[in-house]
Order: C-alpha cells, then structure tokens, then sequence
C-alpha cells in the first residue's frame, strides 16, 4: 500500500510502516511490509495535531513501555482540542447572533426612516390640499369684491351673541352674489343689434350697480349707531331704489332677498351699538352708585360723630346739674339725651341697613312736559338734598315732589315701581334713567297696589317757576 492511498499515512510511532486517519483520529489500523495488523500495544486513537505527523504530535517519541499512559494523555489532548473548536463554534454563533441583532436595528432604522418619510408626504400632502383651499378662497374673495363684497370688520364680530347670527347673514348675501341672485335684469336686451353685446351690457350694468349698492351698505354698516337705525335703513333703502330708478331701461334692480340681507346686517350692528351704549350707561351708573354709596356713608359717619358729641355734652351737664342737686333740669336734659340715642340709633341702622332709604316721585313740566314723573329713591338723610340736585342747572327748572317716604326696603319698592311703568319708559336703553309717561295719580294707585301707606301725596305740581316763565312770556 503506497501512502498516496487516502487516509493512509506514516505512522508517528515510527513502529509501523503505516497508520489509518479517519480524518479526526488514527486508527488501530496499520500497514506492515504489505499486510494489515493490528498492533497489540495501541488500543486507544492517536491524537496528533495534524495529518502528516508534523508540528507539536510529530516530533514525539512513543516508549515502548507506558504506550497505554501516553495514549491517555494524547486523549486529553484531542479533547482540549475539540473543546476549543466547539468554543470556536460558539464564537461564531455569537457572531451571527451579533450580525442577526444589528441587522434587525437597521430594519427597525429603515421602518422608522419610512414611517417619518410618510409622516413628512402626508403634512406636504395637507399643505398642498390647504394651499389649494387658499387659492379657491382668493379666488372666491375676488370674485366677491368685483360685485364690492369685503370683509370689513363689522362690529357684531365682536359680539358673542351675535357673531354667528351674522356669519349666517354674511354667507348668505355671498351665496345669492355668486348665484346671480342679488340682482334681476331683463333679458334678450339687444346693444348694436347684437345680442350678445346686449347680454355683456346688462351684465356689466348689473355688476356695476350692485358694486354701488353694496359700498352704500358698507358705509351704513360703518356708521350706525344705537339711535339711528331707522335712518341708516332708510338711506339703504334709498340707495336700492336709485340702482331701479338709473337701471329703468334695462329693468334693473336689487332683489327684494338680498336688500333684506342687508338690512339684517345692518341690524346686527346696531344691535351691538345699542348693547355696547347699554354696558357704558350700566358702568357709568354703577359709578354714580358708587360715588352715591361714598356720599351717604361719609353723611351718616358725620351725623353720628356730631349726634356722639351731642350726647357728650348732655352727659356732662346731667352729670354737673346732679351734683349741684338739680334734679328738675337733669330730668330735662335726660330727655334730650334719650332724643339723641334714638337717633343714633336711626343712623346706625341706616348704615347697617343698604335698602333702607327714601322712595320719591318728582316731576318737571317745564324740562319734560306734562305726565312724565321719575320714580327713585335715595339714602340721604335729608331726601330733599338729592332732589335739589336732580334739580340743578342742567335743567330749567326745578323739581316738584309728589310723594317723599321712607321705606325699609326701598330698593324692592322702587324696583316694583319700575316694574310696573315699565313699558312706559322714555329711555329704555338706560335703565338708570328713571323716567316715565304716567301721572302722579297713576303712581299713587300703584303704591296702593302694593299697600305702601304714603302719608302725603301732592297730585298737582305747583312748577312756580315754570308757571312764571310762562306769564312773563
């Protein structure tokens, strides 16, 4: 057998010609002068680092004696050989594992990359949809200021109340411009023999007078204020019959819809004006009340120190008149003293009591004419100090009381008052001013109504000053 045979080699014991690989171990096959034997001495694999019986297994040297021993330890070897290819393969399973985990954090990368890509098509995409919503409304507002539609600030913006009533109104008039609604014309209208040219005429004819129409409602809505309603309308209404009397050859005109519109835009405004007229009264009244308040505290605390230092002084003198054994002029003096505790104690209780008060009814004929009182009440302690003042110089003449009452509850009897002349209120945007078209019988049978026992009621103003005013005249 020549070694070129496979698994065939020289034999690393040099005891043998030849000795059989298996490809991981050698065998107990060996091959002397042309026959196979098996050697008595080798009963375990020998363990050589390669082969071809080179390196580190090849240069030893097998004693004849102690063969079983050192096929041990060769055994040892070969095992600490395999473990070490068996750590190796590990290793190389790590590795893969390694690989496995990184490749799986490039997908998860790749997916998160895409999902922000989509994420970023989708908000161009939005964009893109909002820009074209854009364009369509620029488009929609040009359209709409060829016919003198724009969004001009109209103070019902502002109004909580009132700003969806006149988003509604303002998408309608838009609607009926855009449909040809707004105006109405004749047709088959022939310019030049032509009815095409007709057909232009009478549209460039109708934008143009509803661009007219439209500014004159702008300008109406712009000026309004909380008492002139009737006027603006007016003017607007005016504005619609000259585009029918200048568009007669062509039976132009606004439509009876679309003025009502505008009417009701016109309205909303006013509305807002009053409402905003309204708060300023409420605000300017609640100050007056205030500075009212200050006035009638700062009167009881200076009635109460003087009423205090009055009855100081009755004190001292009952005090002096008992030691010199004055008993009679003592007597007298504690009387005087019981007068001024019992207006402390008035005064006290109109401090402590805010709806105690005086309830008036006051007329001028000369500043309002007949049948026209105020109804109010004050928490003076001389009533007839807030009378003179209603009286002063911003009117020509002064007040005539019909009825001045104090009540404990003032504040509900005035308010009942209102209540019932409430209809007959000569201004009924400011409610602080309180005057009505009655007489002062009605207002009597009113407090009779409510059982108020009213000690003193004058019918019949004397107005001697106004009366006067007259004879001179």
């Amino acid at each position: 057998m020549t070694q070129t045979q496979e698994g065939w080699y020289a034999d690393p014991t040099k005891r043998h010609e030849q000795r059989y690989w298996s490809g991981s171990a050698w065998t107990e096959h060996v091959f002397t002068k042309g026959t196979q034997s098996v050697d008595p001495y080798v009963t375990e694999p020998l363990q050589v680092a390669s082969p071809t019986g080179g390196g580190q297994g090849g240069d030893r040297k097998v004693p004849l004696f102690g063969a079983r021993k050192h096929a041990g330890k060769l055994q040892d070897e070969n095992d600490r050989l395999q473990a070490l290819i068996e750590q190796h393969g590990l290793k190389e399973v790590a590795k893969l594992d390694a690989t496995r985990i990184e490749i799986q954090d490039q997908i998860t990368r790749a997916q998160a990359d895409l999902a922000s890509v989509q994420k970023a098509l989708q908000s161009v995409e939005s964009s893109k949809r909002e820009a074209e919503r854009d364009v369509v409304n620029l488009r929609a507002t040009a359209g709409m200021q060829e016919f003198g539609i724009y969004d001009y600030e109209h103070p019902a913006e502002s109004s909580v109340a009132l700003a969806m009533e006149l988003e509604s109104v303002r998408s309608q008039i838009k609607q009926l411009v855009a449909s040809k609604k707004a105006t109405d014309a004749t047709s088959g209208f022939m310019f030049n023999n032509s009815a095409k040219q007709g057909e232009r005429f009478v549209a460039d004819m109708s934008k143009l007078m509803l661009r007219s129409y439209n500014a004159e409602a702008e300008n109406c809505v712009k000026t309004v204020k909380a008492g002139n309603l009737e006027s603006a309308q007016k003017r607007l209404t005016k504005s619609m019959e000259q585009v029918e009397r200048l568009g007669k050859m062509i039976s132009l005109s606004i439509t009876v819809p679309y003025h009502r519109l505008r009417l009701k835009e016109l309205e909303l405004a006013a509305r807002h004006m009053q409402a905003l007229q309204a708060e300023k009264e409420a605000e300017r009244a609640h100050r007056e009340e205030l500075r009212e308040q200050k006035r009638v505290e700062a009167e009881l605390k200076a009635a109460k120190d003087k009423l205090e230092k009055e009855r100081s002084h009755y004190e001292n003198a009952i005090a002096a008149l008992v030691e010199k054994g004055d008993e009679e002029g003592a007597a007298r003096l504690r009387e005087k003293l019981a007068d001024t505790d019992k207006a402390i104690a008035d005064v006290d209780y109109r401090a402590a009591n805010a709806r105690a008060g005086y309830v008036y009814v006051i007329s001028n004929i000369g500043a309002f004419g007949p049948d026209v009182v105020k109804i109010g009440l004050t928490r003076r302690l001389d009533p007839m100090d807030r009378v003179n003042e209603l009286g002063d110089a911003s009117v020509p003449f002064r007040f005539d009381v019909h009825a001045l009452f104090f009540a404990d509850d003032a504040v509900t009897l005035e308010s009942s008052l209102h209540q019932r002349f409430a209809d007959r209120r000569l201004n009924k945007i400011n409610l602080r001013r309180e005057y009505f078209r009655a007489t002062p019988q009605e207002v009597l049978d009113a407090l009779k109504e409510q059982h108020v026992e009213v000690l003193e009621f004058t019918l019949e103003p004397a107005a001697e000053e106004y009366r006067a005013s007259q004879v001179s005249a």
